[in-house]
């Protein structure tokens, strides 16, 4: 991706998560030279990759297979030290835009609609080698247990959420002619680096061509304390 594109995607995501009335922590806002200046007093933010994301997957169409999002808070399964047991994010998916069919080995998150349109999510269990199951799937919504067939698409409308147990592939996007939605993210501490299995194997993060200065940093970029 082009910085430039990766700009606009954040400041796309911040009027969307103004609009919801969602109000962000102060790194938040933190531009590139400060976060230059910040010491070790940030290391929490540096170890745990709280802030800005933006994920395409390494397929190099963020604007069909990628999102933007925020790590709000974080723990870390590999440094002792960082004791909080649970992660939050915030997610910002346009029309067209999807997540890639993943499953977590450990971690259980609940996906819930903050605001906008609608988000479709679909739910299959895994097989011991990873394939996808044929069996019935539950689903746990708001208070609520019940079975849907393998590949149902499960919709959530503004305030609606849906727990995901770990080895339940799933995958989401806008419903069309929605809007654009910002969904929140509850769960367990969040590994991107060993806790995601895809479906087919991609990749994480895009590779970035620096076509004008970052607006934000991304949570893989920050400087070292110094």
């Amino acid at each position: 991706m082009k910085r430039s594109e990766i700009n606009k995607a954040l400041k796309d995501m911040e009027h969307m998560v103004e609009a919801c009335g969602f109000y962000l922590p102060p790194f938040c806002s933190f531009t590139p030279e400060e976060w230059r200046k910040k010491g070790h007093d940030y290391d929490e933010i540096r170890d745990n990759m709280l802030g800005w994301d933006i994920t395409d997957f390494g397929l190099g169409d963020f604007d069909r297979t990628g999102f933007s999002l925020i790590t709000l808070r974080n723990g870390n399964v590999n440094q002792a030290k960082y004791t909080k047991t649970y992660a939050e994010k915030l997610l910002f998916l346009k029309e067209g835009q999807s997540a890639a069919m993943h499953f977590h080995w450990k971690k259980m998150e609940d996906i819930i609609n903050r605001g906008g349109g609608n988000v479709l999510i679909r739910v299959y269990e895994s097989t011991a080698d990873g394939s996808f199951s044929d069996s019935d799937v539950t689903v746990s919504s708001d208070g609520r247990s019940y079975n849907v067939p393998a590949g149902t698409v499960v919709k959530l409308q503004p305030g609606e959420s849906i727990t995901i147990y770990p080895y339940l592939y799933h995958d989401f996007k806008v419903e069309p002619h929605t809007g654009p939605v910002l969904l929140g993210e509850v769960s367990m501490c969040n590994d991107d680096k060993e806790d995601n299995r895809f479906f087919k194997p991609i990749g994480r993060f895009p590779q970035i061509e620096e076509d004008e200065p970052p607006y934000r940093l991304l949570c893989n970029e920050y400087p070292k304390a110094e």
